[in-house]
């Protein structure tokens, strides 16, 4: 191994014995964490030449390899000539090289590959791939054939089978010089299995390649017009014959960069071609390609745009395959979670209201609140759909119906959105939203002349840089002013603003520098947790009792990609269905890997916006919140469930609390309520209640009784400063008015329990 030309540190002289066989005994499993970049670059050849027969030796490769599918490595010329001589003498026992590891390394060396001297090492891997014909990924083939001077061998030999647009494609690559064709076959292996993550600007430099923004164009365009003729009936009809080998990925990644660059040529070419790709042109449940749909589906994922997820919508429509319909519902739920993410473009989403009329009747479809069907007659709201309209206009009634439900979906989108320009560094388009029902809602920040800010209820200051609004940026009367007009215009908020939590370091944390404990040792219900995970954007593999599923990492990547929130969790392996929670840790991007960051230095808003979603992770999923939990659940937890159901305030039952405090003065049954520091005590003729105002659960005076009420509706209407979907809020106050008026509580079970 040559690592003269850089100084390892003692871990990794460690591991670079273990992997060489100088050390035979690892006392523990080996860490490779603590690597530099180029100590990492250093290591993988070593890593590579490793063999199955030594155990030692596998569990340093692993570590290694492992931070290297995780990290961005650097190489020095002696380092690629290195994992070159690696790949070369791999081929006698592996029988094939793994040359996007090669093609990796070309261009992650800053002081420049070694061209000439990898010459001779390239020719022998090139010459033996052709004899096996283990052409693997050809990018990668063609990348390392420019190194050997090899082209006019590999190029015949790639191109045999494959569609016109896949052999366009590569007939590209021999124009280019090898660092560009390194580049491109970078972008391609970024899928394989022991590939680094992505080089942070490659989308913008693949744009740069010569040729390859118009090739991209006139693939896309190509494809469109190969479906056109087939519903034009020009070209015959094959049910997923539609494109050759090869060309599925062609246009995938030709997708992927129009997307990324967010091209003004796209939406109608994209709309066109998808809806094209998902029905055939007879009366046939077939397509012509469900895997150019499904390619383009995930290329939408990696890169959503609001006129990109309309379209896959419009394919979901019009498809007559019940599979491809199933499946393109999933892809969507998780294209839109990612639009939520993609701030600069996600504001683009259209508000959704519409106003058709049908006959004497108009169908409304209104976003002020949350986005809703209504019917009309003339100026009189009716209940339900008119008998005449449904009669007549039946597939106008479903369509508005589906209508409607895309409407929901995209405001959950854009209040996903909202969030997360929260944790943002750079501020987000906010003035996109001028005129969209849900801007009017919100507070607003304006900048009014350098560093001076003023808050304003909707966005009516023209002209002047704008944020959203944040209580961590406010001072404690602003925050308290706010809350009181909020209430007092009766303001539903599409996401809680006003009232939002604000989560700062504590001392603890600041001891623990790295990690925080502050919502470890909870027993969730796993299902809900791994619910909330996705629901909240969040991505985890699910946990359970099987090899390897015992312990968990819900990550979420904030601030455009800058930051990674960590949550750990584990499987509680005697209590089938539940987890124990464990730290949370952040992470910088930093020299194109995620760095492990001390808590301190975390944006404050990334901070809170990261542990905001932990304390909903843990509120809504703890057993404590249960309130049926305790008749079915194991004894050696019960202790758990009492402390959390009527245990200390987390800072969202807090603010819970805060809100309560003002909602209490406009209630019915204010003279019967009171606030403690922890409950809500209601007065009812037969007994007192304190219900928790974390968990709900409720405990009867005097004797600190239990008394188990499930929610069932939505109970008495009042108004809540924030929109939480049945949360916590409206079940606590619905369980003050049921216990308020305990004489009248027909509920046998409940009943029961208050007069024993």
């Amino acid at each position: 191994m040559n690592v003269s030309d850089i100084q390892l540190s003692p871990q990794a002289r460690h591991l670079h014995d273990l992997l060489t066989g100088v050390v035979t005994d690892a006392a523990q499993w080996p860490d490779a964490s603590p690597l530099s970049a180029y100590e990492l670059g250093a290591l993988l050849p070593s890593a590579y030449r490793v063999g199955k027969q030594r155990g030692d030796a596998i569990a340093a490769r692993f570590a290694v390899e492992d931070q290297a599918r995780e990290r961005q490595p650097l190489f020095t010329p002696a380092a690629c000539l290195d994992l070159f001589d690696a790949l070369v003498e791999g081929l006698a026992t592996r029988k094939w090289a793994d040359l996007c590891v090669g093609v990796g390394a070309l261009v992650r060396c800053p002081a420049g590959a070694p061209y000439d001297r990898l010459a001779g090492r390239a020719r022998t891997l090139v010459r033996f791939l052709l004899r096996r014909e283990r052409f693997g990924e050809p990018f990668p083939l063609l990348a390392v054939a420019g190194l050997a001077g090899l082209d006019a061998e590999v190029a015949g030999r790639l191109t045999a089978g494959r569609g016109p647009l896949a052999v366009t494609e590569l007939e590209l690559l021999p124009g280019w010089d090898v660092p560009r064709r390194a580049l491109f076959a970078e972008s391609v292996c970024e899928r394989s299995y022991n590939a680094s993550p992505p080089l942070p600007d490659v989308r913008e430099r693949l744009a740069a390649l010569p040729g390859y923004a118009v090739f991209v164009r006139d693939t896309l365009e190509a494809a469109d017009a190969r479906v056109v003729a087939i519903h034009a009936g020009e070209l015959p009809y094959k049910a997923d014959k539609a494109f050759a080998e090869g060309e599925k990925e062609t246009i995938g990644r030709a997708a992927r960069l129009a997307l990324f660059r967010d091209e003004p040529w796209l939406p109608d070419l994209l709309e066109r071609l998808v809806r094209g790709l998902a029905v055939a042109p007879t009366q046939a449940r077939t397509l012509p390609s469900q895997g150019v749909l499904f390619e383009i589906a995930r290329a939408v994922e990696d890169h959503p745009t609001p006129e990109a997820v309309s379209a896959l919508r419009a394919a979901r429509d019009v498809t007559r395959h019940a599979g491809v319909s199933k499946q393109l519902d999933r892809m969507l739920k998780r294209v839109e979670s990612a639009l939520a993410d993609r701030v600069e473009v996600a504001f683009r989403l259209p508000d959704g209201r519409v106003r058709q009329t049908l006959g004497e009747h108009t169908a409304v479809i209104s976003t002020e609140g949350e986005a809703e069907l209504s019917w009309w007659h003339g100026d009189r709201r009716l209940k339900t759909v008119p008998a005449a309209v449904r009669r007549e206009h039946p597939d106008e009634v479903k369509r508005l119906r589906e209508l409607a439900k895309q409407a929901r979906r995209r405001q959950t989108t854009l209040i996903r959105a909202l969030e997360a320009g929260y944790a943002h560094e750079v501020t987000p388009p906010y003035r996109q939203l001028e005129g969209h029902p849900i801007a009017d809602r919100l507070i607003w920040d304006f900048e009014m002349s350098p560093g001076v800010w003023r808050s304003e209820l909707g966005m009516n200051v023209p002209d002047v840089p704008v944020r959203l609004w944040h209580p961590a940026r406010a001072t404690p009367e602003e925050v308290r002013a706010w809350r009181e007009a909020v209430q007092d215009k009766e303001l539903r908020q599409p996401l809680k603003q006003a009232f939002r939590e604000v989560y700062l370091l504590t001392p603890a944390e600041e001891s623990t520098a790295t990690y925080s404990d502050r919502f470890a040792g909870h027993v969730v219900g796993y299902r809900r947790l791994y619910a909330l995970f996705k629901q909240r954007g969040w991505q985890a593999d699910y946990l359970g009792p099987w090899d390897g599923g015992g312990e968990g990492e819900a990550r979420r990547v904030l601030a455009g990609g800058r930051w990674r929130a960590t949550f750990f969790h584990e499987y509680l392996w005697h209590e089938d269905g539940y987890a124990a929670t464990d730290q949370v840790r952040f992470h910088r991007m930093a020299g194109g890997g995620w760095r492990e960051a001390p808590l301190a230095e975390v944006p404050p808003l990334v901070f809170s916006e990261a542990m905001r979603d932990v304390d909903l992770f843990v509120a809504v999923a703890s057993i404590g919140a249960d309130p049926e939990w305790l008749d079915q659940g194991e004894e050696r937890l019960r202790d758990y469930w009492r402390s959390y159901g009527f245990g200390d305030l987390s800072e969202n039952a807090r603010v819970r609390r805060d809100a309560l405090a003002r909602l209490l003065p406009r209630l019915a049954i204010a003279d019967r309520c009171g606030l403690t520091d922890r409950f809500l005590v209601v007065r009812g003729e037969l007994r007192t209640y304190k219900i928790h105002l974390g968990s709900g659960n409720i405990l009867m005076e005097p004797d600190d009784a239990y008394l188990c009420i499930v929610p069932r509706g939505s109970g008495d209407r009042v108004f809540l400063p924030f929109e939480e979907d049945g949360g916590m809020l409206s079940v606590i106050v619905s369980k003050a008015f049921l216990l308020a008026a305990d004489t009248e509580i027909t509920d046998p079970m409940i009943a029961r329990q208050i007069r024993s």
